[in-house]
């Protein structure tokens, strides 16, 4: 009977387990999935919002304000991510969604430039601004929860859902691109069919509010004895500012990657490589679909064998494969050429972002776990991954060279393995209450 029971438990404590996951990731969805959709539909808002008599200038405009949200993502990973340690990773969270949902409404309901001038592209760029700041605390915060539930020996398996969830995003915004390319012509589709995303990402908040409001605290955050104030926690990160820069180098390699593969993917293969609209966004789903499968095998994997052995491997495998692949791709342009550069990229990211997650949750200290997470992996999109759209269409620009979007790939990881190299293990001795023990 006593065998029988604990059996009981233990599936309910499974189900209970990947419930959280589930919830916790949706919100994270959401904002990947925002960020997304603006990227995908870039060439129509700068018609629509960011109108100009150069289509580059346009487009330049649009890829900028994509970017500029990423500079309020250190902001909210310092004054969120210390909402987050002082109150609670769920009421943190639900804060961020509200937020995010706030800066979609603004975007998505913003009257065209031909309608209300230069108050359409200002009102946007503050949408932008509302969604960088909740997204600036929300990767850290949702990280977090799922290094503090994870099950001993499992903790890189378990933060790999938090970038699997938003691979669902990529696929999802991609469907509703190849969908909506299939059934409305280009033109209504650069006056309001780009809006419709948007709008059926307003429609799903009310869902996800309620599956995060029902979220559990962690017993990691209800177990700590003290919950330092604002000064301290400030005081705290200040002491800890090289774990942070270490932290923001190892993001840059994922930051870049990533938005290179998914987010970029879409504009390069229609305006760099003359592809259909429809066959860049196909490709992109598939990207997604990839990385969904790589990113739980590579946490998996560092679980088992470490996780610098496979941030240097993939930071190594960048820097020597990257330059050669795109070029290959832009002698001869192809959707078959630039699906398989994609998913070998896709491969990269997925396994050293499996690693590098639950890397930067250990290191990190417990008082300041979101906010340092939050803000190392903020700045690092600030600085290099949000603008990486904008600076390879640049790139593109000023060299005439088409693969130039692989050099900025090369340097970010670059910055991945000098970081690895100056890494040491985890900053403290994490207790079983707050994170599971690691051998790595």
């Amino acid at each position: 009977m006593n065998a029988r029971r604990v059996g009981i438990v233990s599936a309910e404590g499974k189900s209970s387990k990947v419930s959280s996951i589930i919830r916790v990731s949706s919100g994270n969805f959401l904002e990947m999935y925002d960020f997304m959709v603006y990227a995908y539909y870039a060439s129509y808002i700068a018609h629509d919002i960011f109108p100009s008599n150069s289509e580059f200038a346009s487009l330049m405009l649009t890829l900028g304000t994509f970017g500029a949200g990423y500079l309020m993502r250190p902001l909210g990973a310092i004054v969120l991510g210390i909402y987050i340690d002082r109150y609670g990773r769920r009421a943190g969270l639900i804060l961020t969604l509200l937020l995010m949902a706030v800066g979609t409404a603004v975007i998505a309901f913003t009257p065209p430039y031909r309608t209300i001038g230069i108050i359409a592209p200002i009102v946007v760029v503050i949408g932008r601004l509302l969604q960088g700041l909740s997204a600036g605390v929300m990767l850290g915060g949702v990280s977090v929860y799922l290094a503090e539930i994870a099950t001993p020996g499992n903790r890189g398996f378990y933060c790999s859902w938090q970038s699997a969830s938003q691979q669902v995003s990529v696929i999802t915004a991609a469907l509703f691109g190849v969908m909506l390319s299939a059934i409305l012509p280009p033109q209504s589709m650069a006056v309001w069919g780009w809006r419709i995303p948007f709008v059926a990402g307003c429609l799903i908040v009310p869902l996800l509010y309620w599956m995060n409001k029902s979220l559990e605290e962690t017993d990691a955050f209800l177990h700590r004895e003290k919950r330092p104030g604002v000064s301290k926690l400030l005081a705290s990160l200040g002491s800890n500012w090289k774990i942070i820069v270490v932290g923001m180098l190892l993001s840059t390699m994922t930051t870049v990657c990533f938005y290179l593969i998914t987010a970029y993917t879409p504009t390069f293969g229609r305006v760099v490589l003359h592809l259909t609209n429809q066959a860049s966004l196909m490709v992109t789903l598939f990207v997604g679909l990839s990385n969904f499968v790589w990113l739980p095998i590579g946490g998996a994997i560092s679980d088992r064998v470490g996780r610098k052995p496979m941030l240097v491997l993939f930071t190594v495998a960048t820097l020597i494969t990257a330059y050669p692949a795109m070029a290959w791709l832009v002698t001869d342009p192809s959707t078959s050429r630039l699906l398989i550069v994609e998913l070998w990229y896709s491969c990269i990211f997925g396994c050293y972002n499996g690693a590098m997650v639950p890397y930067l949750a250990e290191i990190m200290p417990a008082e300041v776990r979101t906010t340092g997470f939050a803000l190392a992996f903020s700045l690092a999109t600030a600085i290099f991954g949000g603008f990486t759209p904008a600076i390879s269409t640049y790139l593109i620009h000023v060299t005439g060279n088409a693969a130039m979007p692989a050099v900025w790939l090369s340097i970010a990881a670059l910055c991945g393995l000098v970081a690895t190299m100056f890494a040491g293990g985890p900053a403290i001795v994490l207790p079983k209450a707050e994170l599971s023990t690691s051998s790595d």
